[in-house]
C-alpha cells in the first residue's frame, strides 16, 4: 500500500514492497519516494523513550512562535474540533522537531488562534488546513487544559496508539507510521537519484514483463533491484508516482540546459528509450537502454545522458530531424512482446526500432517530434534537391512560402510550381522515380509530375517534414491534440 505524507514541501510517498535481486527470495522493505530520490529502507528498533514535558501549572493564555521546517513542518498532532464539541487540542509533540524545540508547547494545550485566525469553533479538518497553510513562521495562541492531558498522553502511548491512529491526523511530521511512535527507525539501504533515472518493468534486455514488479536505475548505475508490488493497482500507482517525478526533474533539467543553448538549439525532448539490437546468431532480438534527445534540428542518441557541454558535442549518433522519418507502430507491426514501439529511419542508415515503457511517454516523444520538425522547417525555410524531369537537369525546391518549385538548373528558368495544399498524393518505385500528383486549383484536374532523383529517401523524408510543419502552422492545436489522444 502507498501512504502519503502531507507537508509544505512536495509530497513524500511511503509504502511496503518486496525487493529481490531477481534470483533470491524477495525481502520486505519500505519504499520512500521524494521529489528527487527513491529510497529502500530497513527498519531498526530502538529502545522506547517517553518524551513528556511538565505542563504549566496555571491555565493562562500563552503566545508561542514556531518556525516551520521544510522537511518536518510544525511537528505536532491535533485532536478535537467543533464537531466533537471540543477545542483543538495538541495531542502529540514530536521530539527534536519545531514545536518541541520551542520548549513552550505541551500535550493538552488548546489552540485558540493561529496567527490572527480563531479556532475556537473550528471543525477538525478546517483547523488542520489552517495550520498547514499558516506560513513559515506560525504564531499560536494556546491555553493549557489540565484535564485533557492524561487522556491525550495515554492515547499516544505505545499500548493505545493503534486504537487512535484512525482518528489522529498528524501535521507535517517526519515520522509517517505507527512504528515511529514506538521509536522504530528506518535505515536507508539503497538511494537512487531520480534525475534522468531509468524505470523498466521488463527483464533487462528482453521483451518479457515482470509480473507486478519493476526496477529503477540511477545515472551512476545504482539500482533498486527488483521491486515487487502486492497487486497491479499498487504497481501502477508506484510507477505513475515515480515516472511523474522523473519527468518533472527532466523538464527542469531541460529548462536549465536551454538557458545555455541558443534558441536554434532548443531541447524539445530528453528521455530513455530501448533500442532493439539484432544479432544474426540469436533467434530473438535483445534491447539496450539509450538516451534520446531532440535538440534543435538534431536527433541525438546517447549511451548515457549528457551532463555537460562536452557530452553534448560527443554524441555518437546524430540525425537531422528534416531528413528522418518518425513513425509510431501499430500493435500488429510489433516484432515481439515489447509495447509502445516506434521507428526512426534516415537515409543510408538502418531503421532503428525503439520502444518506451508507457503510452504517455510515446505521446511525449511524438509531440516533441512534431514540435522539433515545425521549429526546424520554420528556420531552414527551403531545401533544394537535384533531380531530372523530362530529360532536363533540374532543381526541385521545397519552399515554406511557395511549396514545390521546379527550376531548370542551366537556364535558371521556372518550369512549374504547386502549393503544398495542392499535393494529393505521391508514389515511387523505391529506387529513384517519384510521382507527385497535384490538383490544379482552377480545373481540379490531377496533374502528375514524374521526376528522377539519386536521393529518393531524402526527398520523401524532407517532404514529410515540410507537410507536417504546414499542418501545424494551419492548426496550432495539432500538437496539444496529439498529446491528448
Amino acid at each position: 500500500m502507498v501512504n502519503h505524507k502531507i507537508s509544505s514541501s512536495p509530497k513524500i510517498r511511503i509504502g511496503r514492497v518486496s525487493v529481490s535481486d531477481g534470483k533470491c527470495k524477495p525481502l520486505s522493505m519500505r519504499l520512500c519516494l521524494t521529489t528527487e530520490l527513491l529510497k529502500l529502507q530497513n527498519e531498526q528498533k530502538e529502545q522506547f523513550e517517553c518524551f513528556v514535558k511538565t505542563p504549566p501549572i496555571d491555565s493562562r493564555e500563552r503566545t508561542v512562535k514556531i518556525k516551520r521546517r521544510k522537511d518536518t513542518g510544525l511537528g505536532i498532532s491535533i485532536k478535537g474540533g467543533s464537531e466533537h464539541k471540543l477545542p483543538i487540542l495538541i495531542s502529540k509533540i514530536y521530539p527534536k522537531q519545531a514545536a518541541d524545540e520551542t520548549g513552550e508547547l505541551f500535550v493538552g494545550d488548546a489552540i485558540i488562534k493561529v496567527n490572527n485566525e480563531f479556532l475556537t469553533i473550528c471543525p477538525h479538518d478546517e483547523a488542520l488546513e489552517i495550520l498547514q497553510t499558516a506560513g513559515d513562521v506560525v504564531t499560536l495562541y494556546v491555553k493549557h487544559y489540565k484535564a485533557a492531558t492524561p487522556f491525550l498522553q495515554h492515547a499516544s502511548s505505545k499500548e493505545n496508539y493503534l486504537n487512535h491512529v484512525v482518528e489522529e491526523q498528524r501535521i507535517e511530521e517526519y515520522a509517517e507510521s505507527a512504528e515511529s511512535i514506538f521509536n522504530m527507525r528506518y535505515i536507508d539501504v539503497v538511494t537512487v537519484p531520480l534525475m534522468m533515472a531509468y524505470v523498466t518493468r521488463y527483464i533487462f534486455g528482453t521483451d518479457k514483463l515482470r509480473p507486478n514488479a519493476f526496477e529503477v536505475r540511477g545515472l551512476s548505475g545504482t539500482s533498486t533491484g527488483i521491486i515487487h508490488c502486492s497487486d497491479s493497482a499498487n504497481l501502477y500507482r508506484w510507477l505513475k508516482y515515480i515516472t511523474d517525478n522523473i519527468v518533472g526533474l527532466t523538464h527542469l533539467q531541460m529548462k536549465l540546459y536551454n538557458r545555455n543553448f541558443p534558441c536554434t538549439e532548443r531541447i524539445e525532448y530528453m528521455g530513455w528509450v530501448n533500442e532493439a539490437i539484432t544479432d544474426g546468431s540469436l533467434t530473438r532480438q535483445t534491447y539496450k537502454p539509450k538516451f534520446l534527445t531532440l535538440k534543435g534540428m538534431d536527433i541525438l542518441i546517447f549511451e548515457s545522458p549528457p551532463l555537460n557541454v562536452i557530452d553534448w558535442l560527443q554524441c555518437g549518433i546524430a540525425f537531422k530531424v528534416y531528413q528522418t522519418m518518425f513513425r509510431v507502430l501499430k500493435e500488429s507491426e510489433h516484432k515481439d512482446e515489447r509495447q509502445h514501439c516506434f521507428i526512426i529511419q534516415t537515409c543510408g542508415q538502418e531503421v532503428k526500432y525503439l520502444s518506451v515503457e508507457t503510452r504517455q511517454e510515446l505521446l511525449r516523444i511524438e509531440t516533441a517530434w512534431h514540435a522539433a520538425v515545425c521549429s526546424t522547417i520554420s528556420k531552414i525555410r527551403h531545401k533544394t534537391f537535384t533531380v531530372k524531369w523530362a530529360g532536363r537537369q533540374c532543381g526541385l525546391t521545397l519552399d515554406w512560402n511557395y511549396g514545390f518549385v521546379l527550376r531548370d538548373i542551366e537556364l535558371k528558368a521556372l518550369l512549374w510550381s504547386y502549393k503544398f495544399s495542392q499535393l494529393k498524393g505521391s508514389s515511387d518505385d523505391g529506387n529513384c522515380r517519384l510521382k507527385l500528383h497535384f490538383q490544379d486549383s482552377d480545373t481540379k484536374i490531377i496533374d502528375t509530375k514524374e521526376i528522377e532523383c539519386a536521393s529518393l529517401q531524402n526527398i520523401l523524408f524532407c517532404m514529410h517534414a515540410f507537410l507536417t510543419a504546414k499542418v501545424v502552422s494551419v492548426d496550432p492545436t495539432f500538437l496539444s491534440c496529439t498529446y491528448k489522444i
